[in-house]
């Protein structure tokens, strides 16, 4: 049994549009370390995969300096390791022939790399979710099923509509009888589709070379729920922490939840031998000078804090200035706060400055976001 894995970088950037107008779903930040595309990554590694390819579309220069050779992650090999597939564009295409929005279109514009993987199976993976699972585990439950497809679900509660989510209907025996596209009213306990997939690489060849003859673009309708009762295509349901990024306000939530919640960080971070792997960067311990006060935050190395930080996250080489109060806040990579400033619910992009005196106020349920290099 061999496994490759294939990792969408871009598929998902309008869910965060606010954090993704430079840089790609996957190099989002998240926990004053991590990006979001090092849980994909991590959740391969650890399960023993170590043919890794990453597609990326735009924005990805971010993304590139994260992942390097991939040595971070013990990916920079002579056979297999990381790969990063850029958009493969000639002469005679046009700007929108490069774009891809769907998984689908995805895997159709790398037809070239999947005729090269060598393994038995592929496991396909999303950077809009966050959560450690062991996907050895799924990859055992595929094969002892003798299945063609099997995808990932999760428990979720439901009251509404549920935008942006796939619902998955099974049988008994866990066989996938219908998927359900953003449903409106639906309440209750469901199975939502994580958009993790172990696939067998001869039947994923065959579905992408049927997309391409009959211009299909949705993995999800094309694919998965125009096989169901053709192919055997089983749901695994998964039953640790899992979190789906949608919008700004879940980002937020989901930052915040490492701080109050010790139980949703440890079934993150604190799982025996499935680390959660990131680039290390050799920076200067954090300076706490005299007068600071930092409550119940994460910090990471590298930051100056004078004044008073209490429920927030610091990103690598932030600075607070004197008299300043930084609550419930996400600040990224080297964020300049000067002195007497306050922010609450606010999200603070890479290379901002918040001038003297600058009172900003967002709310739990709309956190006030600054672009990436603004000066307020």
């Amino acid at each position: 049994m061999s496994v490759s894995g294939i990792i969408f970088a871009n598929t998902h950037d309008n869910n965060v549009s606010e954090l993704t107008r430079m840089r790609s779903m996957g190099s989002v930040p998240f926990g004053c370390r991590y990006r979001l595309i090092d849980f994909a990554l991590s959740n391969m590694v650890n399960s023993g995969i170590t043919d890794i390819r990453v597609i990326i579309n735009k924005n990805y220069r971010s993304l590139i300096d994260h992942l390097g050779s991939g040595k971070d992650w013990d990916l920079a090999r002579r056979t297999g390791g990381l790969s990063i597939l850029p958009p493969f564009i000639t002469s005679y295409d046009t700007a929108s022939d490069m774009l891809f929005h769907t998984r689908l279109e995805a895997l159709k514009g790398i037809v070239s790399a999947l005729a090269h993987v060598k393994t038995d199976y592929v496991v396909l993976s999303e950077c809009d979710i966050i959560c450690n699972i062991d996907l050895s585990e799924v990859v055992a439950y595929h094969e002892k099923n003798g299945a063609d497809v099997t995808v990932v679900t999760k428990e979720t509660f439901f009251e509404g509509n549920a935008k942006n989510a796939d619902i998955v209907i099974c049988d008994d025996n866990d066989n996938i009888t219908d998927i359900l596209a953003s449903p409106k009213n639906i309440f209750g306990v469901h199975n939502l589709l994580t958009n993790i997939i172990v696939i067998n690489t001869e039947y994923l060849r065959s579905c992408v070379a049927d997309a391409i003859a009959h211009d299909y673009s949705s993995f999800t309708k094309d694919v998965l729920l125009r096989n169901v009762g053709k192919a055997n295509i089983k749901m695994y349901n998964y039953k640790g922490v899992f979190k789906n990024i949608y919008k700004l306000e879940e980002y937020y939530a989901c930052n915040m939840d490492l701080i109050t919640n010790r139980e949703f960080r440890d079934a993150l971070f604190g799982v025996k031998d499935r680390p959660i792997l990131t680039k290390v960067r050799n920076s200067p311990p954090t300076r706490y000078i005299d007068g600071c006060n930092v409550k119940n935050s994460l910090i990471a190395d590298g930051c100056t804090i004078e004044g008073y930080v209490e429920n927030s996250i610091l990103f690598r080489g932030a600075r607070i200035g004197k008299n300043t109060v930084i609550k419930n806040s996400i600040l990224y990579q080297d964020t300049y706060t000067g002195d007497n400033v306050l922010l609450n619910s606010v999200i603070a992009d890479k290379n901002t400055v918040i001038r003297d005196g600058v009172m900003l106020s967002g709310h739990p349920t709309f956190p006030f976001y600054i672009e990436k290099g603004k000066m307020i």
